[in-house]
């Protein structure tokens, strides 16, 4: 049942978690401010500091999850349809926080939600593209047409 858990709402947990602790909750205009205050500091080889923020490990923890999500998405078993159901109510209820709630309205946020959405469109094309092959293999190989 695990391997039906949509592992990108792991990213979006750890942002709600953040955004509830701001104060004013989820209406917090300040979340901008949390999220993109350096955390630390990397020194470059060209001497010049990068600042790393809360944001940039969320987004790079996303896209590494998003990565395995695909991954997962080229199964076909049963339980895909359902990882990708779950997908989709977590697209949903992505786009309804960064549309309604101001501690969502960043641009971290809105990159984790195209991500979710990356993720539904993929494992729905390949889920297609998976069951379009298999009829063919079942049809001999010729032509549907």
């Amino acid at each position: 049942m695990f391997a039906a858990f949509p592992l990108l709402a792991l990213p979006i947990l750890v942002y709600n978690l953040v955004a509830l602790t701001l104060q004013g909750g989820f209406g917090s205009q300040a979340a901008s401010a949390r999220f993109s205050e350096p955390l630390f500091t990397v020194a470059m080889t060209s001497g010049s500091p990068w600042p790393v923020s809360l944001s940039d490990l969320l987004l790079a923890g996303a896209l590494v999850v998003l990565f395995i999500e695909l991954l997962k998405s080229t199964t076909s078993r049963r339980i895909a349809i359902i990882n990708h159901s779950l997908s989709m109510i977590l697209f949903i209820v992505c786009l309804v926080e960064f549309l309604l709630a101001p501690a969502f309205a960043t641009s971290a946020f809105f990159l984790m939600t195209v991500m979710v959405l990356l993720d539904v469109l993929a494992g729905f094309i390949v889920t297609i593209v998976a069951a379009r092959r298999d009829i063919d293999l079942a049809g001999g190989g010729g032509d549907l047409n």
